[in-house]
C-alpha cells in the first residue's frame, strides 16, 4: 500500500492536533500550503470560529508582485495575518504548522508574523 505525501502530512497533522488546541485566550494559527499559494487562519477551537484569515490570493496582496509559492509571498501573508490579528485584538497564538516541516515558506511566514507582533 503506497501512501502519498499529502496523506502522510495529514497523518502528522492529526497526530499534532490531538494535543494542540486553540483557546479563547490563545487561538490556533493554522497554516495551509499548496504549490502556488499559502493560507493562514486564526481559529478559536472552543467556539469553532475563524477569527482572522489571510491568503496569498487576497486582493490586498495582488498588486504587490508577490507570489504565494515563494518566500516573499509567505512573508507578505505573515505580515498580513499579524495586522488582521492586531485589529481583532489577538496578540498570543498557538502555532499549528499543519503537518508541514518548519522550513522554507512555513518558517518565513512564522517569522514575519512574529515581527508583526504575534507572540508564539
Amino acid at each position: 500500500m503506497s501512501i502519498n505525501k499529502n496523506e502522510t502530512r495529514q497523518q502528522r497533522h492529526f497526530r499534532v492536533r490531538k494535543k494542540l488546541t486553540g483557546t479563547t485566550e490563545r487561538p490556533r494559527l493554522n497554516v495551509y500550503r499548496s504549490n502556488k499559494n499559502i493560507a493562514v487562519q486564526i481559529i478559536d477551537d472552543v467556539k469553532g470560529h475563524t477569527l482572522a484569515a489571510a491568503s496569498s490570493t487576497d486582493t490586498s496582496l495582488r498588486g504587490s508582485g508577490t507570489n504565494g509559492g515563494n518566500l516573499a509571498g509567505a512573508q507578505a501573508v505573515g505580515k498580513l495575518i499579524a495586522e488582521k490579528a492586531q485589529a481583532a485584538g489577538i496578540t498570543k497564538v498557538v502555532f499549528d504548522r499543519g503537518g508541514y516541516l518548519y522550513h522554507g515558506r512555513i518558517k518565513a511566514l512564522a517569522d514575519a508574523a512574529r515581527e508583526g507582533g504575534l507572540d508564539f
